[in-house]
């Protein structure tokens, strides 16, 4: 079997993706800290993880005890700083409960330090090998979480390009229906524009489209990757096989999917059908993320139904979260981000089973028609005008943590430790109290104008009970209690 290195090549660039045109962008609320990493952590010693890039340590927080994984990237080893520096915006960008989250950054005179999320479960292909054995039914619960954070992904504007089993990791090593898959590795992920043609060789050689290797395709080549890795989960070797890389990129460029018969006897039409219709040589006949979630073998065979399980005052939360200032909103957003999956599995399944398309985002009609379901039918009053409340970033749709930050249980944000976390944010200086000046960093719109500042000025008013004409922290558990 040939060797799994990266193929890489050529330049890239692209405009698009999800513009706020109100409120603050979420990607504003992730902080890159100046100075020692260990002053909040106390990181492990032994490696979890290591690279050309660097390491990874298991870590805890200090102030809310939460374990992270904390990825140490030396500058001097860094080819590109440039690349690096749009990769991590790329990870500011993305939230969606398949797609491991960044926390925060930090850095020093030599290294760039990347508290993420922690997830122990192991590598996709790993874990199967442990189990033993992988039933359709679990597969398409699989193929269903990749092919979620690819929908949202591309619904973004943003293209992966190195989709491969070593990409996708579990959160924890508990039974695969239990645990969560999340996508990582966004080293080679572009922005794009509708029609764009990209360039750069990019792939792992088994994985990679035949466009690519040709030096012109879209995002679609990320529909080729899920489906030789959903051939390869339901077989256990890939379709395009060879002595070597370049046996193998020889028959990607062929294209020719075959199923022996010996190993495919127990696998069924619908399995098959979705794996050609994946990979069509012509990436405009072949399946786009948004279809592959409607395929029968995805929707039929997912274990997790689309009943609304609605939690007890959940209605009441969202209506709640209208009355909140700007600032605490984003302060819950904060919060919200922070807690790892045991802490919002409801939360989490009352999201994906409201998210009817499977985009990672929640219309207004979805909300709606999710809260019919679950037996609420007086929402549409004041439907708009909740939508408006959760949207911080104001692009029309809530996405995950916008979703999770108004619907928290109240004693996940009346913790003094997590509230300090999310001071930090607002805090840019670490001077202890947040100014003016540190708001409109963070809560800033693309409309920024007089009004804005006329609204940060009374909201710090109404904060800043001492008139000093700064909130400290005091001040800001007193906004978070009330």
């Amino acid at each position: 079997m040939g060797c799994g290195a990266s193929v890489q090549g050529g330049k890239d660039s692209a405009n698009g993706g999800k513009k706020s045109t109100t409120g603050f962008a979420s990607s504003s609320l992730i902080v890159d800290n100046q100075g020692k990493i260990t002053q909040y952590y106390d990181i492990d010693k032994k490696k979890i993880g290591e690279g050309s890039y660097g390491s990874v340590c298991k870590a805890r927080n200090k102030a809310t005890k939460a374990m992270r994984a904390i990825k140490t990237i030396n500058k001097a080893a860094l080819k590109s700083p440039e690349a690096f520096r749009k990769e991590i915006q790329i990870m500011k960008i993305l939230d969606h409960p398949n797609i491991c989250k960044l926390y925060e950054s930090f850095q020093d005179h030599r290294n760039i330090y990347l508290v993420l999320e922690l997830c122990t479960g192991g590598e996709l292909f790993d874990r199967i090998i442990e189990y033993g054995h992988l039933t359709e039914k679990q597969a398409a619960l699989l193929m269903q979480n990749m092919f979620r954070a690819i929908y949202y992904m591309h619904q973004s504007h943003y293209t992966h390009r190195d989709l491969k089993p070593e990409n996708f990791i579990f959160t924890t090593k508990e039974a695969i229906e239990k645990s969560t898959l999340k996508l990582i590795d966004f080293g080679l992920a572009r922005e794009f524009t509708p029609d764009q043609v990209l360039q750069t060789k990019a792939g792992t050689p088994y994985y990679v489209a035949p466009q690519v290797l040709a030096g012109k395709y879209d995002h679609m080549a990320d529909m080729w990757s899920l489906g030789v890795i959903m051939y390869v989960m339901l077989c256990g070797y890939p379709p395009f096989y060879g002595d070597s890389d370049q046996e193998v990129l020889d028959e990607v460029r062929q294209g020719k999917v075959k199923f022996q018969p010996a190993d495919w006897k127990n696998v069924s039409d619908d399995a098959k059908a979705l794996i050609k219709n994946l990979l069509q040589m012509n990436p405009k006949d072949r399946y786009t993320a948004e279809q592959a979630l409607n395929d029968v073998w995805i929707k039929e065979k997912a274990p997790k139904a689309k009943d609304v399980n609605l939690q007890d005052g959940f209605v009441d939360k969202l209506r709640g979260f209208l009355s909140q200032n700007k600032l605490k909103k984003a302060a819950l957003q904060v919060i919200a981000s922070s807690l790892d999956d045991k802490q919002i599995q409801a939360l989490k399944e009352t999201f994906m089973s409201l998210d009817e398309n499977g985009d990672g985002l929640l219309t207004a009609a979805e909300l709606k028609a999710g809260l019919e379901k679950g037996g609420v039918m007086d929402i549409a009053a004041d439907l708009q005008e909740i939508m408006r409340s959760i949207d911080a970033d104001g692009s029309g749709v809530i996405d995950y943590t916008e979703f999770l930050a108004a619907t928290l249980d109240r004693k996940h944000y009346m913790e003094e430790d997590a509230c300090w976390q999310a001071f930090r944010v607002f805090d840019r200086d670490g001077n202890g109290t947040i100014s003016q000046k540190e708001l409109a960093e963070v809560l800033a719109s693309d409309d920024v104008q007089g009004k804005f500042h006329k609204d940060l000025a009374e909201l710090l008013k109404q904060v800043d009970t001492n008139g000093d004409g700064e909130i400290d922290f005091q001040e800001f558990m007193e906004m978070m209690r009330s």
